[in-house]
């Protein structure tokens, strides 16, 4: 059974700390979950009480996966303190390690993170920035898979990276049972960019929801900016300034985003031929599919069916 430990730090946020729980946990006995402190004693919460978990930093070195949840804000430094740096050493090379919301900076402070890509809450990027100039922070994803090392925005993110493990680990059917069982969707639209703090919107000003609704709806479409415009009623330009605000990334982009994922399902759960996956879901070619899917996640349809597909 994968093991999943979970590392409660000082000041932890109780309902971050709850998530790897919840959602391994959802996922019919595939999946162990333990949580541990540094030292095996209770820590500090955000909230007015304390956490105590059964195990001490040594379960650190039996886990195949290492979540660690957000924590007090005030100790987010360049250096972590000796306890913890020591607990985080005690982590097996190739052990899949996860951050959620401000953990970030505790991975980053031990140098794991340099040169490569992460992401943290949208409200802390510029100190991110300032204490780790080497890591390439997006600032704009809900959550960054690099392999062996997963970092996530703030809060609910850490449900969207757990459920992207159980996806990644499992396939889609799991993964999506496991959402309806939390309550939650399988995957979100967009990244960190529409929950950025904004001056409200005029009350009279349309939203591009029901357009990307339909969009969803009619993916096998060639749809261009003009034919979401048109659907919403708006000009190109406000649409797509309108588009990005609400979404966080380009109509195009989201387009592209959202005929992959659709691409991805079919792959898991039919036999259907590559050519008709991608007339599905609006990619001209079977040889534009295995373009786009291979910039997403690095392989080829077939080779994804074969990991996710089972019996293939």
């Amino acid at each position: 059974m994968h093991r999943v430990v979970v590392l409660a730090l000082d000041g932890v946020y109780p309902f971050e700390l709850g998530i790897p729980n919840r959602v391994f946990g959802s996922a019919d006995g595939r999946y162990e979950v333990l949580t541990c402190t540094v030292d095996g004693g209770p820590v500090r919460s955000d909230a007015d009480f304390l956490i105590t978990a059964e195990h001490g930093p040594e379960l650190l070195g039996t886990a195949d996966t290492v979540v660690i949840p957000p924590y007090d804000m005030t100790r987010l430094a360049a250096e972590l303190p000796r306890p913890v740096a020591d607990a985080l050493a005690l982590i097996r090379p190739g052990t899949r390690i996860v951050s959620i919301c401000t953990a970030a900076f505790a991975l980053a402070a031990t140098g794991m993170l340099d040169g490569r890509p992460a992401t943290t809450h949208w409200c802390c990027t510029d100190l991110f920035r300032r204490l780790f100039p080497a890591v390439q922070l997006d600032p704009d994803v809900l959550y960054v898979d690099d392999g062996d090392v997963l970092t996530s925005a703030g809060a609910a993110s850490g449900v969207d990276v757990c459920l992207h493990l159980v996806r990644k680990d499992h396939g889609s059917e799991v993964a999506n049972q496991v959402a309806r069982r939390c309550v939650v969707p399988p995957w979100r639209e967009g990244g960190q960019a529409q929950y950025i703090e904004r001056p409200m919107p005029d009350p009279t000003t349309s939203s591009t929801a029901a357009t990307r609704a339909w969009a969803t709806a009619n993916l096998n479409s060639p749809l261009a900016l003009a034919d979401l415009a048109e659907h919403a009623r708006m000009s190109g330009r406000t649409f797509a300034r309108r588009f990005r605000e609400e979404v966080g990334v380009s109509p195009g982009r989201w387009l592209i985003q959202q005929r992959v994922a659709r691409a991805r399902h079919l792959l898991e759960s039919t036999d259907l031929p590559i050519d008709e996956i991608a007339e599905q879901v609006g990619f001209a070619t079977a040889a534009s599919l295995r373009q786009h899917l291979h910039a997403e996640i690095g392989v080829a349809p077939l080779a994804y069916r074969r990991t996710f597909r089972a019996g293939v």
